[in-house]
């Protein structure tokens, strides 16, 4: 009797190791990436939450430095109150957005550096 299979991948040699087996193996190397990856999805909260923190601080600077703004209405609604109610939403959806399409190229690309090279 002949058993056949799929052709199997040829193992590695001992002293040659690949980024999944060292997460695998929860080696140094391995929480160096993994730290790396943390690292990045960190300073890119940082700099989205920031960029709308100085965006609502514009429109708050906007409101002391004018205060004839509170003079000025749109449909008997200050116009403060519109900047703060509608203006902020289309923002914070777009950071939103730019945060989400970032964070996931940098898990793509982290995905891409831990994938095995095909043989």
């Amino acid at each position: 009797m002949r058993v056949t299979g799929p052709r199997a991948r040829g193992t590695l040699s001992p002293g040659r190791f690949t980024v999944s087996h060292e997460l695998d193996e929860q080696s140094e190397v391995g929480e160096l990436f993994i730290r790396s990856l943390i690292r990045s999805q960190l300073r890119l909260a940082l700099v989205v939450a920031g960029g709308f923190g100085a965006i609502v601080l514009g429109v708050l600077l906007l409101v002391l430095f004018f205060p004839g703004s509170y003079g000025v209405t749109v449909w008997t609604v200050p116009l403060p109150w519109l900047l703060l109610g509608l203006g902020i939403y289309p923002v914070l959806l777009a950071c939103a957005g730019l945060y989400n399409r970032a964070a996931a190229r940098n898990e793509r690309r982290f995905r891409e550096l831990v994938s095995e090279p095909e043989r």
